[in-house]
């Protein structure tokens, strides 16, 4: 059975940074992609960056690119999301999502539940 376990958010002020941490069971990411979507507040969920490991794709969306860096352990369970940076529009609730990854975006299939992160100004 898939599962993915999301940890890591809270509360920060602008300009910090938190770790995101995403434990999978029932797969590896040999056989689904793993990544972040995002659902702010008044906006539709949107894809946060991902990677497969089967073609090295790598994927994030422009408003994070430079701030956000997605990686992986050995044991191709675990993801992390390390976000620098955070603005009060980074605000949402982060989750874990396995699925398809392409330089040109994501597309899920399996969610965990989410972490909220909150940006203050």
């Amino acid at each position: 059975e898939v599962q993915l376990a999301e940890s890591g958010g809270g509360v920060v002020q602008a300009g910090g940074s938190l770790r995101l941490s995403c434990k999978a069971s029932g797969f590896t990411f040999d056989d689904y992609a793993i990544g972040w979507f995002r659902r702010a507040p008044g906006k539709e969920q949107e894809p946060v960056s991902c990677f497969s490991t089967l073609d090295g794709s790598l994927y994030y969306a422009d408003s994070v690119k430079g701030r956000f860096t997605i990686s992986g352990d050995n044991t191709k369970t675990t993801a992390h999301l390390q976000m620098n940076m955070l603005q009060p529009d980074d605000t949402a609730v982060y989750y874990c999502v396995a699925g398809r990854c392409s330089k040109y975006g994501f597309t899920s299939g399996y969610w965990g539940q989410g972490t909220q992160v909150t940006v203050s100004s």
